[in-house]
C-alpha cells in the first residue's frame, strides 16, 4: 500500500468532527453507478474514501447506486468490484441501492402523507418551462396542490404499472421560488418499464439518484458523504430529504447522532484523455478503441492491461491531492508516477524492436558464451541472469548509421562501439539487399574487451544493446501513445477529430532475450534503452509473445505539473 493519505481539507473536517465528538467513528463509501467501467477519476474517489477511512481507523462500503436499469449491468458491476480490489482496497460491506427499493418507496409514501411530495403530469418541456431560470423564479405546477389521498392513489397506481413512461412523476414539494434551482420541486420517482439486472421486473418505478443516495448513506450509517463539486447545489436537497423522513431519528446509529454530512471536492481532469462515460461508450461502440480495456484508455482495466501498477495509481492520486476547485492535470504527472514505480521495481532485460543482423566474423562459429548481468542496477535482491552471446547478434537498426551525423556515437562503418555487458566491436563491411537497404553488418570483436575492459585505455563512447540471434525470442510489441493529440478533446464539437493516428504502433519483428520465456505473465520490465513493458493480458501466450509498452523511458511531450 502507498503512503498514508496526505492532509487536505476533507481530512481536516473529518478529524475535527472526531475531535469535537460530533462523530465517534468515520464511515465513508464509494458509490459508483454500474453503467460503465471505472476510470482514473474514480480512482481518486476510491483512494479518498477508502484511504481516509483506513487512516482514521474507520470503515468504508462499496455501494452500487443501481437505480437506472436501462444503462446498468452485471458486467459493469463485476468490473467495478475487480478494479477496486485491484487498486488494493477492501470494503466493509458490499451494498446495493436496489436492496433499499422497498424502504425508499415507503419513505416516498411518508413524504406524500406529510404533504411534501405530489404526483405531477407535466411533460418534460412543460416542466422546464415551469422551473424558471437562474434570475427568474419558477411557477407552481397545476398539480402541486393535489389532495394527499389523490397523490397516494396515483403513486400506488404508478407502482402497479397503470401508466405509461413519462406520463406521471413524483416530485418533492419544496419551493419553486428557491434561488437554488435544484430545490424547485425536483423529481423523486419516474416510470421505467425496464428489466433491472438485480431486481428483475419487480419494479416499474425507480427512484432518482438524489432521493436514493442520501437515504442509502443514512441506512448504512455513513458519516461523511464525499462527492465532486457538481453535487454542491444538490447538498441542500440531500439534507432536506433526510430532515423530512423518520430515518433521521431511527437509522443513524445512536439516538441524536447527526445525519451524514456531504462534502464536495474538485475533479481532477487529465489532459489528453476523456472521462465522460457517454463518450467512452462511443469510443468503444464505434470501434475507435479495442474494448474497455484498450491500453490507450484511462479506464482502470485499460491502465492495468497497459502495465500500470496499483501503487503507481495510488501515488498519482496522492500527488494530485484533494482540493476545493477543479484542476487540470498534465498527463506527464501520471506517466511519471508509473516511471518512478517501475524504475525502482522492474527488472532490466534486452529487446530489439527493429532488428539488424550483425555477424562477428572473427568469433568462432557454433560457439557461445554467457555474460552474468544484474537484473537491476541498484537492487541486488533482484539477483542476476545469464545472457547468451555468439557469432551472430541483433542490434537496433537505429543504432547504425552509414553516414553518421554529428553527435552520433553508435555503430558506423569503421567505428568501434561496445555491446552492453560484452565486447567492443568494429564494423568493417555493410551488406545490402536488392533494394539497397542495409540487411547485415559484418564486424570484428576485440577479445580483450570482455565485460567492459579496455586494456590499452582507449575510450569507447558508444554502448548499444543487443540479443543473441541464435537464442532470440520472436515477439509482437505494441507501442502505445496518447489516444488524443488535443489536451482537452472533450471540449471539441467532435472529440473523435482529435484522435491520435499514431496512438498505437505494432512491431511484429521484435527479438527478445530468452529469459523472458520464463517470466511471470504479471511481470513488468524495462527493455533497456527502449521503455517499460508488460505482457499483454489478453493476447500473450507461451506460443505468441505479445508485449505492451507501458511508458517510454522519458517524457517526450511536456514537463510535469498541475494547472489549477
Amino acid at each position: 500500500m502507498s503512503k498514508a493519505t496526505p492532509n487536505h481539507f476533507i481530512r481536516s473536517i473529518v478529524s475535527n468532527d472526531l475531535a469535537n465528538g460530533k462523530h465517534d467513528y468515520v464511515y465513508t463509501r464509494f458509490p459508483p453507478e454500474p453503467n460503465g467501467y471505472l476510470h482514473l477519476g474514480h480512482a481518486k474517489s476510491i483512494c479518498l474514501n477508502f484511504g481516509l477511512a483506513a487512516d482514521l481507523e474507520g470503515r468504508c462500503n462499496l455501494r452500487f447506486d443501481d437505480t437506472n436499469p436501462e444503462k446498468e449491468s452485471a458486467e459493469y458491476m463485476d468490473s467495478i468490484r475487480h478494479s477496486v480490489a485491484w487498486l488494493g482496497f477492501d470494503w466493509d460491506e458490499l451494498c446495493y441501492a436496489s436492496d433499499y427499493f422497498d424502504e425508499l418507496y415507503k419513505f416516498a409514501i411518508e413524504l406524500i402523507h406529510k404533504g411534501l411530495a405530489y404526483v405531477d403530469d407535466l411533460d418534460a418541456e412543460q416542466m422546464r418551462e415551469y422551473r424558471g431560470t437562474l434570475t427568474e423564479p419558477g411557477k407552481d405546477s397545476p398539480n402541486r396542490n393535489r389532495p394527499i389521498e389523490q397523490n397516494l392513489d396515483l403513486f400506488e397506481r404508478m407502482r402497479a404499472g397503470e401508466f405509461e413512461e413519462g406520463e406521471l412523476v413524483l416530485r418533492a414539494r419544496i419551493d419553486m421560488a428557491s434561488p437554488n434551482i435544484t430545490m424547485r420541486d425536483p423529481i423523486l420517482y419516474r416510470i421505467r418499464y425496464a428489466h433491472h439486472y438485480r431486481a428483475g421486473d419487480e419494479w416499474c418505478i425507480y427512484p432518482m439518484y438524489d432521493f436514493t443516495h442520501c437515504i442509502s448513506d443514512a441506512l448504512e450509517g455513513i458519516t461523511h458523504s464525499l462527492c465532486t463539486l457538481e453535487f454542491q447545489d444538490n447538498r441542500a436537497l440531500y439534507d432536506w430529504i433526510l430532515e423530512n423522513i423518520t430515518i433521521s431519528k431511527n437509522h443513524i446509529g445512536e439516538k441524536n447522532k447527526p445525519m451524514p454530512r456531504q462534502i464536495e471536492f474538485g475533479r481532477s481532469n487529465l489532459e489528453y484523455t476523456l472521462a465522460s462515460k457517454r463518450k467512452l461508450i462511443q469510443l468503444v461502440s464505434d470501434g475507435h478503441v479495442n474494448g474497455w480495456d484498450d491500453p490507450r484508455l484511462t479506464t482502470l482495466v485499460g491502465l492495468k492491461r497497459r502495465g500500470y501498477t496499483p501503487a503507481s495509481i495510488r501515488n498519482f492520486c496522492a500527488e494530485i491531492g484533494v482540493t476545493k476547485k477543479d484542476s487540470v492535470i498534465e498527463i506527464s504527472v501520471l506517466e511519471n508516477a508509473i516511471r518512478q514505480d517501475l524504475e525502482a521495481n522492474a527488472k532490466r532485460v534486452f529487446g530489439v524492436l527493429d532488428p539488424l543482423k550483425v555477424t562477428i566474423t572473427n568469433y568462432p562459429e557454433n560457439e557461445f558464451e554467457t555474460f552474468t548481468v544484474k537484473n537491476h542496477p541498484k537492487d541486488q535482491t533482484m539477483g542476476t541472469r545469464e545472457i547468451p552471446f555468439g557469432r551472430e547478434i541483433y542490434i537496433e537498426r537505429e543504432d547504425f548509421m552509414r553516414d553518421p551525423v554529428e553527435d552520433f556515437y553508435r555503430l558506423a562503418p569503421g567505428r568501434e562501439v561496445r555491446i552492453r555487458y560484452g565486447y567492443a566491436i568494429t564494423c568493417h563491411d555493410v551488406i545490402e539487399d536488392a533494394n539497397g537497404n542495409v540487411s547485415e553488418l559484418l564486424c570484428t570483436y576485440d577479445p580483450q574487451t570482455a565485460k567492459g575492459k579496455t586494456p590499452d585505455g582507449r575510450k569507447i563512447r558508444g554502448i548499444i544493446h543487443w540479443v543473441s540471434a541464435a537464442h532470440a525470442v520472436d515477439a509482437e510489441v505494441r507501442l502505445y501513445d496518447r489516444l488524443f493529440n488535443h489536451p482537452n478533446p472533450g471540449a471539441l464539437d467532435d472529440f473523435t477529430s482529435a484522435l491520435n493516428p499514431d496512438s498505437l504502433q505494432v512491431c511484429k519483428t521484435a527479438k527478445l532475450e530468452p529469459s523472458l520465456q520464463e517470466a511471470d505473465p504479471e511481470d513488468r520490465f524495462q527493455l533497456e534503452r527502449v521503455g517499460y513493458f508488460c505482457f499483454d493480458s489478453v493476447d500473450h501466450s507461451t506460443e505468441t509473445m505479445v508485449l505492451n509498452r507501458t511508458v517510454s523511458l522519458r517524457d517526450s511531450w511536456a514537463k510535469p505539473g498541475i494547472k489549477k
